[in-house]
């Protein structure tokens, strides 16, 4: 399984989301472009420990038994539910959107292992970092495959 971690993983996903352009179309799903992107940072700033969002209640109850999904090698569903807070549902503007998650995708990858949260995912809850690097890489390539890069 690819980790964000791997600075050669995190190369080839930021070269994807340059490959991306402000008229790319999602093959699934309702976000535009720059929305998705968006959404990724969103969820970039989750596992950097910058955004804390609170665990369901039904993330509670199963969370820790459907967490292998985030980090295993099986692709995630399409249209799968989300986390609220990481709901974009107002307009972006693409180029800025794009500018800023690779930025914070440096930044995770610089920073290492050792600085990412140890705050719970709101959903499966308690990760490891190699966890988190693998979700992380996960989560990406599912929405760059959903625009078709």
């Amino acid at each position: 399984m690819k980790n964000i971690f791997n600075q050669l993983h995190a190369e080839e996903i930021i070269n994807r989301i340059d490959n991306l352009n402000s008229s790319s179309k999602p093959q699934w799903g309702k976000m535009d472009v720059a929305k998705m992107l968006a959404h990724c940072s969103s969820f970039q700033d989750i596992a950097m420990g910058n955004a804390f969002p609170s665990r369901g209640w039904l993330g509670i109850l199963i969370g820790k038994f459907a967490k292998p999904i985030f980090y295993n090698d099986k692709p995630l569903a399409r249209n799968m539910s989300t986390i609220p807070t990481i709901l974009i549902l107002d307009e972006k503007e693409f180029e800025t959107e794009k500018e800023k998650l690779k930025q914070k995708i440096l930044t995770f990858q610089n920073n290492g292992p050792q600085k990412c949260t140890n705050h719970p995912h709101p959903f499966f809850g308690k990760l490891t970092s190699e966890q988190w690097g693998k979700g992380i890489y996960k989560h990406l390539d599912h929405h760059l495959k959903q625009f078709g890069v």
